[in-house]
């Protein structure tokens, strides 16, 4: 049969038979094998279920059919794949058919080796799409997509074209959408706004950074003064944070409005507002309170946007220590970010500073701690022996050292921008002394009119509770003596006090009478405050206990 070509189909047995005419005992063997021919039902896959738009898909036909030659790697034009969706129907892969938006590497199905019956080819997922003849359409986010191959040679059969099976693989063009998010809820006026947009869906390259932000497609950002971006594609930009992330990153700068700062300084801004992405957006803002929105339409008519509040701030002030000896120093600490009004450089203003000797005192300039802080500082001395210069205040002991600014900007609704309020913060002059030793008490105990201890107390006996409180300080000190007196079940049964004064390093033993009505257990507790009207402690409480009889 050598040359003869003969015809099979599914149901042909080739079988092959050896004569071997010297077989191991010297005779003749007669050995046979067989294989049938048969047709495979070929399979169509890509190799993920969802895609964005611009990402490649590994499409992959499996049909060992189509492996004719096991000695080469064959090739089979892309006329063997159809797309089907609702954007188009109908369009053949190939080139010549799909004339926008069939992007093919290879351009041809080919098979993945020798003899192996499995073919491939990476499709770029496009943004538009068109067949010969036709206008291109645009595939849209969240789209089903169906890619059929027409297998005519299914198991089964008897020979090629005995029946047909349109063999499907399909996916989804991605629609994950897109959460804007800003690094703050609440802004202060001339802040740095870091705006983060998570887009998946415009990750189409994931071996670059990207942008997003297009005239189709824009990013804007408003404030109650109005938009961000009015000239040109009207949008601002983000770039991607890295590449195949899908987070894009960006910052916007609060320019404020026209105001007059605390110390009369004049902020004002240009009427022009900056839109250069992704770090050089410049958006104005208006009045004491006021928002900003960030939008971005991520796909035509579907919009994600973030907000937040801008307000200005009431500040504080501080001297760092709350007594100070004449010839010391004090730092002078301000905080308030509304005066922070570049986030670039550091920034200054003025505040008053007197004293009790001294109410004209001098004016202070303190200086931002370091770009974008909103905290400023300056250092101030105290001199009893020589007149204020300088940074230098004269004071004299006992005085009080004030530091003051008005603060003309403060936050709405409760303020307009018309409204001011004086800050402050004070100091004293003098030796200090922590507040519960001042005029501590010591010794509290039970005495008769003439200052002898009584060992034992009876019922309608006057006796004196006593201590003695001394002025641990180098200047005067006023106090209130009182006396409390609880039974054994805690009911107050006197309450009685006493007012004076000590002088600098006195010492007195102050007492207060307490007539007993009833035999018991008693407990006597002294306490010395400022004054009766000012319960300020100037000393622990000590206590005696009592027996009456």
């Amino acid at each position: 049969m050598s040359g003869t070509s003969v015809p099979v189909n599914a149901t042909s047995i080739m079988q092959v038979e050896y004569i071997d005419t010297a077989d191991a005992a010297g005779g003749t063997t007669t050995l046979y094998d067989s294989a049938i021919f048969s047709l495979h039902t070929g399979s169509l896959t890509v190799d993920k279920d969802v895609y964005i738009m611009g990402q490649d898909a590994v499409i992959t036909l499996t049909d060992a059919d189509l492996n004719l030659d096991s000695g080469t790697s064959e090739q089979y034009d892309l006329r063997l794949i159809e797309w089907d969706s609702s954007a188009n129907s109908s369009v053949l892969l190939h080139n010549s058919y799909c004339t926008t938006g069939c992007t093919l590497d290879p351009s041809n199905l080919t098979e993945t080796g020798d003899n192996t019956g499995v073919f491939q080819t990476v499709f770029t997922i496009p943004s538009s799409i068109a067949e010969q003849g036709a206008a291109a359409t645009n595939p849209e986010m969240g789209e089903s997509v169906t890619l059929t191959y027409r297998d005519v040679g299914l198991s089964g059969e008897t020979s090629v074209g005995d029946d047909e099976l349109d063999i499907e693989a399909s996916f989804t063009i991605s629609k994950f959408g897109a959460i804007v998010e800003l690094d703050k809820a609440v802004y202060d006026w001339t802040d740095t706004v870091v705006v983060t947009i998570t887009a998946p869906d415009h990750n189409n390259n994931a071996n670059s950074e990207e942008t997003i932000g297009t005239s189709s497609l824009p990013i804007q950002a408003n404030s109650r003064a109005g938009k961000m971006c009015t000239t040109g594609d009207k949008t601002y930009t983000l770039n991607e944070t890295n590449e195949d992330t899908g987070v894009f990153d960006g910052e916007i700068a609060l320019r404020g409005f026209d105001h007059t700062m605390a110390t009369s300084q004049v902020y004002t801004v240009s009427t022009t507002e900056a839109c250069t992405g992704n770090t050089g957006g410049e958006l104005s803002t208006a009045g004491s309170m006021d928002g900003i929105t960030v939008s971005y339409e991520w796909v035509d008519g579907s919009v994600a946007l973030a907000s937040a509040i801008i307000q200005w701030n009431i500040g504080e002030a501080e001297l760092l220590d709350s007594t100070v000896a004449p010839g010391g120093s004090s730092v002078i600490r301000i905080t308030d970010v509304d005066e922070d009004t570049s986030s670039t450089i550091i920034d200054t203003f003025k505040v008053d500073v007197f004293s009790d000797s001294d109410s004209g005192g001098f004016t202070a300039t303190v200086s931002e701690t370091g770009e974008n802080t909103g905290v400023f500082e300056a250092t101030i001395h105290f001199a009893d022996d020589a007149a204020t210069s300088g940074l230098t205040l004269r004071v004299s002991e006992g005085d009080t050292v004030t530091v003051e600014y008005t603060d003309v900007t403060l936050p709405g609704p409760d303020y307009s921008t018309s409204d001011s309020l004086t800050i402050a913060a004070t100091l004293t002059i003098g030796t200090s002394t922590p507040p519960l030793e001042r005029a501590p008490a010591a010794n509290a105990r039970v005495v008769d009119a003439f200052g002898s201890s009584v060992a034992e107390v009876s019922v309608d006996q006057q006796v004196q509770i006593a201590a003695d409180v001394a002025n641990a300080q180098d200047k005067e000190q006023a106090f209130a003596y009182l006396v409390q007196v609880q039974d054994s079940n805690g009911v107050t049964v006197s309450l009685a006090w006493i007012t004076g004064s000590l002088n600098g390093g006195q010492s007195m033993s102050p007492a207060l009478s307490w007539t007993p009505s009833a035999a018991g257990s008693y407990t006597a507790t002294v306490f010395v405050w400022e004054s009766v009207d000012n319960p300020v402690a100037l000393s622990p409480t000590v206590s005696v206990s009592i027996d009456v009889v």
